[in-house]
């Protein structure tokens, strides 16, 4: 007999994935940050290049590489968020606001807003991110440089 789940249980778990990647992220986790990931997840992130999949999102020495250029913990936050999911087929998909902040190794601080979405699937039980999109607007003034001092 399939495990039926509400959608409010899948909500509440799915906030518990992505509060335990924040978590992940806060003490420079690297292991734990890419077990919420999908083997087969497609991300577009922040930084270049225009897509990463599978094996790129979640390689360990690549994200601690990337946590060594912070010297202290590497906050976020989750502002605004919102979830629909379709319990019984498996899916879901949650966007909010995430506020980045932290101090990086001879930049100083970091304190910028972007936009996030996540698409999740229930794989053998748990779910998964399947699919993140991670993005900031940028200013149409013929600049194009990315709008970073906007808050919400």
């Amino acid at each position: 007999m399939p495990l039926t789940i509400t959608e409010t249980q899948a909500v509440a778990e799915i906030r518990r994935v992505l509060d335990a990647r924040l978590a992940a992220l806060r003490t420079k986790d690297a292991e734990r940050f890419v077990a919420h990931y999908a083997t087969d997840v497609v991300k577009f992130d922040l930084a270049p290049p225009l897509a990463n999949t599978g094996p790129d999102v979640r390689d360990v020495a690549g994200w601690d590489s990337w946590f060594a250029t912070w010297s202290g913990p590497i906050w976020q936050e989750i502002l605004e968020f919102a979830a629909t999911v379709a319990a019984e087929a498996g899916i879901a998909y949650c966007h909010g606001q995430v506020n980045l902040r932290g101090e990086k190794i001879g930049e100083g601080t970091v304190d910028m807003w972007f936009r996030s979405t996540w698409c999740l699937g229930r794989i053998d039980g748990r779910w998964r991110i399947t699919h993140e999109h991670n993005s900031t607007p940028f200013y149409m003034d013929g600049s194009y440089r990315a709008a970073t001092d906007l808050v919400p």
